[in-house]
């Protein structure tokens, strides 16, 4: 299974990758997985604030729709304009091309409550 190092993950089974005041959200290798072909993304929550752990959108694949939670408090600042035409990126690159939205970073001490490549692997039994 494909972790970086370089993120932060969620139990929730979100990545982050902060950039600077910036963080680029998607959801993992192992949820694409148990997800199977993602076939839409739905998130309307452009130029919105979200809380840590509210629901900022939901993905479908063809058997099941979940909800995507921000791991962090913020605006939501873009949303990946290329998954509406190809949402299967989430398939193929799930933490490259296929990221979600940039969050702008407005509490950075909940970046310390994320969890490391290591930990979230050994949640999922990576």
């Amino acid at each position: 299974m494909n972790l970086p190092a370089t993120l932060h993950y969620t139990k929730d089974h979100e990545w982050i990758r902060v950039e600077g005041d910036v963080a680029y959200v998607g959801i993992t290798d192992h949820a694409q997985k148990e997800l199977g072909d993602i076939v839409y993304v739905d998130i309307d929550t452009l130029d919105k604030d979200v809380a840590q752990h509210e629901v900022f959108g939901t993905v479908e694949a063809v058997k099941t729709v979940s909800d995507l939670f921000s791991p962090i408090t913020g605006t939501v600042l873009e949303v990946n304009d290329k998954l509406g035409d190809a949402p299967e990126t989430v398939n193929s690159d799930p933490y490259g091309d296929g990221w979600m939205v940039k969050i702008s970073i407005a509490k950075p001490e909940e970046l310390a409550e994320l969890l490391s490549a290591e930990t979230y692997g050994e949640l999922v039994g990576a």
